[in-house]
């Protein structure tokens, strides 16, 4: 069997493997030493595309929840995700890392990709009592109840609660499970809000505060199997607190996911309160630079449903109920729009028809509950309509 010499080499220092039969046969055709001392890394990631239809016309001023703006009525690449990483090997002194690079108008990363660096930390385990996990370096946000991998959420678009949150921090994080039914994780960071990596700066500011850190901390609470229905239902509570936008910035989070008497069905809730949020929306300006230049309060309830009809196809809903001022200062509502209370409903059909996968298909509904329009146009800052509703196919392939 004939090998390219990248192949050679990428197995050689363990990133990618080789059945044993083909290893040998190659060392011995192409005198090639094979280094086993080096644990391999695990490459994965995936490719995140979409389809959108905004029934109706105008849409300058799209609902201003995270990755929303700027897929109106067209077919979209929304985000490239590659992973490089090590996992520890518990009850010993052993070191990993991740290192994870985020493209596309969805990387979460500032600038959509132009750093492309979502997370990078050296992981590390302390073998004391249960174990230590220790993270140094940029890592993902620990609150909110979804994720930055859309893969992972129950519904493709993003909730109001997600938009606000923070998505990355540079620090350190430690890991502790006490039992099997307690866990905590306690860490210290730059800042809280997610700013450029190794930013040091209060955000709109250009001086760095040298004295302020930000605090970032999650209780997870497990129900044992004794439990029966319940068992593995969980219990999510936790803060950040420090330097974000301002020096004091905060966010409260309480999150369940809950095992139901009924087969096949879970339900979950979360309540987000922020005080001086920045969300995670594109420039009106500029849709390749986030809105900076406003905070305010914002606060959160959301509700989830999953129901797994079969095998391969699930239903998944949310309904969101989001307020603040901080929904008005952000940069499409600034300048002439007016949306201090927003309705969310989505309902999601995922059906798994092929390998790795994920085909999904979305309605989406929000609506200004207060005064006013705030949606829709052919001008930033003068929307026509108070609802906007969404039809849309996302395919996700993840390797």
């Amino acid at each position: 069997m004939k090998m390219n010499k990248w192949t050679i080499g990428l197995a050689a220092v363990g990133l990618v493997s080789l059945a044993p039969a083909v290893m040998a046969q190659t060392a011995a055709q192409q005198g090639t030493p094979l280094l086993t001392s080096l644990s391999a890394t695990t490459i994965s990631g995936y490719v995140d595309t979409s389809a959108v239809w905004n029934p109706g016309t105008g849409n300058a001023n799209p609902a201003p929840y995270a990755f929303n703006a700027g897929k109106q009525d067209g077919f979209n690449l929304d985000a490239v995700d590659i992973k490089l990483s090590k996992p520890l090997e518990e009850g010993k002194w052993s070191a990993g890392y991740v290192a994870e690079l985020n493209y596309g108008p969805d990387a979460t990363n500032i600038d959509g990709g132009s750093q492309p660096i979502r997370q990078a930390y050296v992981d590390l385990e302390v073998p004391v009592g249960n174990g230590i996990e220790l993270k140094m370096g940029r890592f993902d946000n620990i609150l909110g109840y979804e994720t930055s991998d859309s893969m992972n959420d129950p519904n493709w678009t993003r909730s109001y609660g997600y938009t606000f949150e923070p998505t990355e921090h540079t620090g350190v994080l430690a890991s502790y499970k006490f039992a099997d039914w307690i866990g905590l994780q306690a860490g210290v960071a730059n800042t809280l809000t997610t700013l450029p990596v190794n930013s040091r700066q209060v955000l709109n500011t250009s001086t760095p505060n040298e004295g302020k850190k930000a605090i970032v901390s999650l209780l997870t609470l497990t129900a044992p199997d004794s439990w029966g229905f319940l068992k593995g239902s969980a219990l999510y509570g936790g803060f950040d607190i420090g330097q974000g936008v301002g020096p004091s910035t905060e966010e409260w989070y309480v999150g369940t996911t809950i095992n139901t008497p009924v087969k096949d069905l879970t339900l979950g809730a979360s309540w987000d309160s922020i005080q001086d949020a920045v969300g995670m929306i594109p420039d009106a300006a500029d849709p390749g630079a986030f809105a900076a230049g406003d905070a305010g309060y914002f606060q959160s309830i959301a509700g989830y449903a999953s129901y797994k009809l079969t095998d391969k196809a699930t239903l998944n809903g949310r309904f969101e109920y989001a307020s603040g001022n901080a929904l008005n200062n952000l940069e499409y509502y600034e300048n002439g729009g007016s949306l201090n209370k927003v309705i969310a409903v989505t309902g999601t059909f995922q059906y798994d028809l092929w390998a790795n996968v994920i085909s999904r298909l979305e309605v989406r509904w929000d609506k200004n509950a207060g005064s006013g329009t705030a949606f829709g146009g052919t001008d930033n800052g003068a929307p026509s309509k108070n609802q906007e509703v969404l039809i849309a196919a996302n395919v996700i392939y993840k390797f």
